[in-house]
């Protein structure tokens, strides 16, 4: 069974059928014994940074989310739930992150003479292809909506990065830890390769 966290964040219905359109049984739920029983986890997100937080709080999943992590399961962050496994936000001055891995969210900057927020499609490169890349060439385009963008603080864990008014680290993978800033559930069949190889991966 794979879980897809409830926190009342935007876009979780669409992780939720992505999952589903792949055959595996999810279940959406905020509930520890479900998260903790389950196979593979995934933190969707669109919101911003300090909402989030508040909400996780709120209903007690910090702490779950830390022991999934923690405890070998396959854990995917997407979007806001990349940015939430770091360390803090400019978003949210002054609201720390989970702090599972290492690194800030910081604005993409606005005299670039691009659109922010990012909306768009754009490619990937692979500094260190992980897992969820298997299958997927190098220049193969994802889909982004993101204002803030990761600095991860360990190179060795960026996996895909983008260009797009800064080099974005598009997606990280550290032991049983896995996340993208993109949106793999509405990035076309490249997506749904990306979103194979982690539900193919064992705990």
């Amino acid at each position: 069974m794979v879980a897809v966290i409830d926190y009342d964040a935007g876009n979780i219905k669409s992780v939720e059928k992505a999952v589903m359109a792949i055959g595996k049984t999810v279940q959406v739920t905020r509930k520890r014994q479900d998260i903790l029983a389950a196979d593979h986890v995934i933190l969707p997100g669109v919101g911003a940074f300090g909402d989030a937080m508040e909400k996780l709080h709120r209903y007690g999943l910090v702490d779950t989310i830390r022991e999934v992590a923690d405890s070998g399961t396959p854990f995917l962050g997407i979007c806001l739930g990349l940015q939430l496994l770091f360390e803090y936000s400019e978003e949210s001055e002054g609201v720390p992150g989970l702090g599972i891995l290492p690194g800030r969210i910081v604005r993409l900057p606005d005299d670039c003479g691009l659109k922010i927020p990012h909306i768009g499609w754009n490619s990937l490169c692979y500094p260190h292809r992980g897992r969820l890349f298997d299958g997927v060439p190098e220049q193969s385009y994802v889909y982004f909506v993101h204002s803030y963008y990761l600095q991860a603080s360990e190179p060795e864990i960026v996996t895909a990065v983008t260009e797009y008014a800064a080099s974005i680290h598009a997606s990280v993978e550290r032991g049983n830890v896995f996340a993208c800033q993109f949106h793999p559930e509405k990035s076309s069949d490249v997506g749904m390769r990306i979103l194979r190889n982690f539900l193919a991966i064992a705990g």
